[in-house]
């Protein structure tokens, strides 16, 4: 009679496993309960733009260079002169010798026609290289925190995953040292079982210091104390899936009119362009044109009047083949090179499209393979091994192998899961505008 009862204590605990895989599946599973206040992708997304320093500081570069511009296409501050002239030295009297006079000068130094501007528009290329580079910084930024949002939920699913699966491996144990107790199991087997319980825990303790790391990378991007706790408030289950229906044809072409980096490169190239024009504009002169008033004394025997001289000087470009020509050469060189830049920038950018447009494909196939086939397939595995180590028909350790291969395929789909969302968000990096 007492083994009866413990038979019937033992097919209990296998009705309660049953259907405890039946209602306790990670794809059906409600979001654990929620500690702190949630907040959202788009939520995130918007306080990063606002907050992040490396984003601010690169919006005053651009700030900086704003003003630059202006003072590129301005003339030199004018230079005033005081001067004394012909003063003898005998005496340095004033009114002894006619020539004698104190004289004030202003002179003004005009470029050759057209330097000005070109420096102007080698200014303004500047200010459009760096205003690309801060909206690649604010793209990147994006990208980084959907990184960390998506990291974050597939952590949050895989510890909630591997909490419940730890659960069903201590109700293995206790069955193992049940049947151990009564005489229908071996040691072994309840070894087995705490083997790998242990195993989960350890694996419990990877992801929750993995979810603090990622946490506080999230708090960095954010501009937050760190050790601040953040809140998905979603589980991944209940968030649908990002659709993807473009081609990758339409993707290159918004890259090249979008990407800022690519941009950035040709705006880098137009620069260089102008750069070498206004080298070969060294080879024409720059003026200095200046006007003098000069002052002189009275003396006892005249009133002398009193002197005004103008006068233009302009620079020669007598060692143009040493410094004008060379600098010339320099400029081509540099464009040249910039020119090569940017064929390799686009080229790297087609291919990183391509790339990742594989990435999505194989990620999509992934998550359609583990949802339709290989959890599902796993799980009845797991189910059949069950009723079969009920009946003595199957052993223990093929019992904890399919409950092992049930978690592995569980996790692995849930990070299938993040990694195609991360995929999305690089592309968009990548591409140079929001597309989901």
């Amino acid at each position: 009679m007492q083994h009866k009862g413990r038979n019937h204590r033992m097919k209990q605990t296998f009705a309660i496993l049953f259907i405890g895989l039946i209602f306790c599946t990670p794809l059906l599973s409600v979001a654990a309960e929620e500690q702190g206040a949630p907040v959202g992708l788009e939520e995130l997304i918007a306080e990063a733009i606002g907050r992040n320093p490396e984003l601010k500081a690169s919006e005053e570069h651009v700030a900086a260079f704003e003003e630059k511009p202006s003072q590129a296409e301005a003339l030199d501050n004018p230079r005033l002169g005081l001067a004394v002239l012909n003063l003898p030295t005998d005496t340095y009297r004033f009114d002894q010798e006619p020539m004698t006079q104190k004289q004030i000068s202003l002179k003004q130094r005009f470029p050759f026609p057209g330097k000005l501007s070109l420096k102007g528009d080698i200014a303004r290329k500047d200010l459009a290289i760096v205003k690309h580079k801060n909206e690649e910084t604010k793209n990147s930024l994006i990208m980084q925190v959907k990184f960390a949002y998506w990291n974050l939920l597939f952590l949050d699913k895989a510890i909630e995953v591997t909490e419940k699966n730890r659960a069903l491996l201590r109700e293995f144990v206790r069955i193992a040292e049940t049947r151990y107790a009564v005489g229908m199991g071996i040691q072994q087997d309840v070894l087995k079982a705490q083997v790998e319980l242990s195993t989960r825990t350890d694996r419990l303790i990877d992801l929750r210091q993995k979810r603090r790391s990622m946490e506080a990378n999230l708090n960095t991007l954010l501009s937050r104390p760190p050790h601040l706790p953040v809140r998905s408030g979603k589980d991944i289950d209940a968030v649908k899936q990002t659709g993807f229906t473009h081609i990758v044809e339409d993707l290159q072409t918004m890259a090249m009119e979008n990407s800022p980096s690519l941009r950035g490169v040709k705006s880098l190239v137009e620069r260089y362009d102008l750069t070498h024009a206004l080298a070969k504009k060294g080879y024409y002169p720059d003026f200095d044109i200046g006007i003098s008033y000069g002052l002189r004394e009275e003396t006892a025997t005249a009133d002398w009047p009193n002197f005004i001289s103008a006068s233009i000087t302009m620079t020669i470009p007598l060692w143009s083949r040493s410094k004008e020509s060379r600098k010339v050469a320099e400029e081509k060189a540099n464009s040249r090179r910039a020119t090569e830049r940017f064929v390799s920038a686009k080229n790297s950018l087609l291919f990183t499209i391509t790339d990742r447009m594989a990435e999505i494909e194989r990620y999509t196939q992934k998550i359609e393979l583990f949802r339709t086939g290989l959890i599902p397939q796993s799980r009845a595995s797991l189910e059949s091994a069950l009723a079969g180590y009920k009946v003595n028909k199957v052993d223990f350790k093929t019992l904890i192998d399919n409950e092992t291969t049930l978690y592995m395929k569980e996790i692995a789909y849930y990070q299938a899961r993040a990694e195609y969302e991360k995929t999305l968000a690089g592309l968009e990096a990548v591409v140079g505008k929001r597309l989901f």
